[in-house]
């Protein structure tokens, strides 16, 4: 366990300076602000790698490193990260010089240097995430955190239980090597058609569509409903929301921040 922070160090950081650590986590969406110094007092945060237990001291969280039960608290005001749920028919990019409806269309000018962690196909419908955060983007696009994506696909045909097995426990070859599903369960079907859920790692372009096209049951719709621990809910096409600090922290959490 860490040193206690001692008085050496919070000598610099002042009362004239900072703000007061319960206050911080609060606005980090760690709860109110008596919770707060409960989380301080129990021993559960460090400051710069060293344990701080002491209600009233101050940080800068500019400058200083704050976790809590070892995962870093992220509060800088200028950085934001939406949810997005893309339509068809709209690329996944801020401009195109043909002329089509891209993501900037629906999120306009309002937040500054701001880019997507990912993408969707053109058809494809669902979850973007977007940020100008450029760290936490990195570590959701890195393959080495194997962010998981969870997605609803339309598939062409009837399949069976036992494919959906197979891609798990087997997997399938494609022409960049072979890929396996992590989940996949059977929605509901039809003798047309069958709606499948399925959960993946690889954020290879086409993924999914590749899939299911190279055992013969193409994909007629598709959608991303979760990336990690960010869920698409009932967030309309074509729209957006600010995730919360308790989203951001739980995603970066997620990868490895």
């Amino acid at each position: 366990m860490p040193n206690a922070y001692s008085r050496a160090e919070k000598a610099h950081t002042t009362d004239n300076e900072g703000i007061r650590l319960q206050k911080l986590l609060a606005q980090a969406g760690f709860g109110s602000r008596r919770k707060c110094e409960e989380i301080i007092t129990e021993g559960r945060v460090e400051v710069d790698g060293e344990l701080v237990t002491e209600l009233g001291t101050r940080v800068d969280p500019a400058h200083q490193q704050i976790r809590v039960d070892g995962s870093r608290v992220r509060i800088d005001g200028r950085h934001i990260t939406l949810v997005l749920n893309k339509p068809k028919k709209v690329l996944s990019t801020m401009d195109d010089p043909k002329g089509r409806f891209t993501l900037s269309d629906i999120v306009g000018d309002k937040y500054e240097r701001i880019f997507h962690m990912g993408r969707l196909d053109y058809d494809s419908e669902g979850l973007i995430l977007m940020t100008n955060d450029g760290e936490l983007s990195q570590h959701v696009m890195h393959p080495k955190y194997e962010v998981e994506k969870t997605y609803i696909a339309t598939l062409e045909g009837k399949i069976g239980g036992n494919v959906c097995r197979r891609l798990v426990s087997q997997g399938v070859q494609l022409d960049d090597g072979l890929i396996k599903l992590d989940h996949c369960a059977i929605i509901d079907g039809s003798r047309e058609s069958t709606i499948v859920k399925v959960v993946l790692h690889s954020g290879k372009n086409r993924i999914v569509r590749r899939i299911f096209s190279a055992i013969g049951f193409p994909v007629k719709r598709l959608v991303r409903t979760q990336i990690g621990p960010i869920k698409l809910g009932d967030l309309k096409p074509g729209t957006y929301r600010v995730l919360s600090q308790p989203e951001v922290r739980s995603l970066s959490k997620e990868v490895g921040l």
